[in-house]
């Protein structure tokens, strides 16, 4: 595993002050302490200090946990009183962690987390909660799973704030990806689809931040008994060398280049409704709007739909004016997707043909103008509004 300095000098960070997790379950607050003193030291720029890692999942209860974290918080802010300390970076799972009835019969983990704090008056040592998202059931993903994600994440996301977690505390996901297990769904346009629809559903219901785990090259593995595939933006070879750009790395161009402006400046994100649906009620094409700091509107739109392209008209509600408005002038489009993007399976072998890039073109806006979406793509469309 890399050391801190090669992490933090290898410019994975891009001198970006970083998240650092610290051993609660299997170290000591000394320890912690220490490594903090160490960075702060070395000049490292800390955003956030993350307390422990999968607590549920090392079966801590989280009485148990919850005295560990303070005695970590104690010993971490007399080095910085200032950092920002959260937890417990649960497990990837989409409902309420459960734990052993107390006396009172309460069985929520988190609920009973926050209990504690709270019975300590301590609360305020939880900046932020973290948890981490692997929606699908290890080599289990259909492309009827694609449609599920938006609910997932939101509904796990409620569920941390009907345990107790205040509306002021952020959430951040620091693990995330599909699943556990790396199958072919990982590197085909599933990957890439699932990644654009899970980071607009979790940016829509409020959450602060996510953290993409799986950046390092790996070489396919078989997880699973009938595919090979890998988690994260590209295929390696053995000695871990990038043969090649995988479907999310497609997919994180397109979130963090075209559809967010890449600069340190507040993005304002804005709801969305969709009407395209199909026979089962599931919504086909999934929609995220937001104005960037250069003022342009920008939507994310996912098509889950993986035989047919869809045309949609995109409608801006401005509730102050009682009208629907348009983009005006040209439109920049970017799309990823099954025209672009072909995983060919054959074992450690598998590769990608065509492997990108993103297609980028520009069409006129105004109203009721028409924007195809290719089958089983990820598109952004930005512009101008009247």
């Amino acid at each position: 595993m890399p050391g801190l300095d090669l992490f933090f000098d290898s410019g994975v960070t891009r001198g970006l002050p970083a998240m650092v997790p610290v051993s609660t379950l299997y170290g000591t607050p000394e320890d912690s302490a220490a490594e903090i003193a160490y960075l702060e030291t070395r000049g490292y720029p800390i955003s956030y200090v993350e307390l422990g890692e999968e607590a549920d999942g090392q079966y801590a209860t989280p009485e148990h946990y919850a005295a560990l974290y303070l005695q970590w918080a104690s010993a971490i802010h007399r080095v910085d009183p200032l950092l920002l300390l959260g937890g417990p970076a649960f497990t990837g799972f989409n409902e309420d962690i459960k734990a052993w009835p107390d006396a009172h019969g309460n069985n929520s983990w988190f609920g009973r987390f926050l209990d504690y704090l709270k019975a300590h008056k301590r609360l305020a040592d939880l900046s932020f909660m973290s948890f981490e998202h692997y929606p699908y059931d290890p080599c289990k993903a259909t492309w009827d799973s694609l449609y599920d994600e938006p609910k997932l994440i939101s509904h796990s996301m409620q569920v941390w704030r009907d345990d107790g977690l205040p509306k002021d505390v952020p959430m951040l996901v620091t693990e995330v990806n599909l699943s556990s297990a790396a199958s072919q769904a990982s590197v085909d346009t599933f990957g890439g689809l699932w990644l654009a629809d899970y980071v607009g559903a979790f940016l829509s219901a409020g959450g602060k931040g996510s953290f993409y785990f799986h950046y390092l090259p790996f070489p396919l593995d078989q997880e699973c008994d009938e595919t090979w595939g890998t988690h994260g933006m590209f295929k390696s070879n053995a000695a871990h060398r990038i043969e090649q750009p995988t479907s999310q790395y497609f997919a994180s161009q397109l979130l963090n280049q075209e559809w967010v402006q890449p600069v340190d400046a507040t993005h304002t994100l804005f709801p969305t409704q969709s009407d395209v649906i199909d026979v089962a009620g599931r919504t086909v094409v999934t929609a995220y709007a937001v104005r960037r700091p250069d003022q342009q509107w920008s939507v994310l739109l996912v098509n889950k739909d993986p035989m047919q392209a869809h045309a949609v008209q995109v409608r801006f509600h401005d509730a102050g004016a009682r009208r629907d408005r348009a983009f005006t002038g040209p439109v920049a489009l970017r799309t990823f997707g099954a025209d672009n993007y072909h995983w060919l399976a054959n074992g450690a072998a598998g590769h990608a043909d065509p492997d990108g890039p993103v297609a980028a073109s520009e069409q006129p806006g105004g109203e009721d103008v028409p924007f195809t979406l290719p089958r089983a793509s990820i598109t952004v469309l930005r512009g101008s509004v009247e």
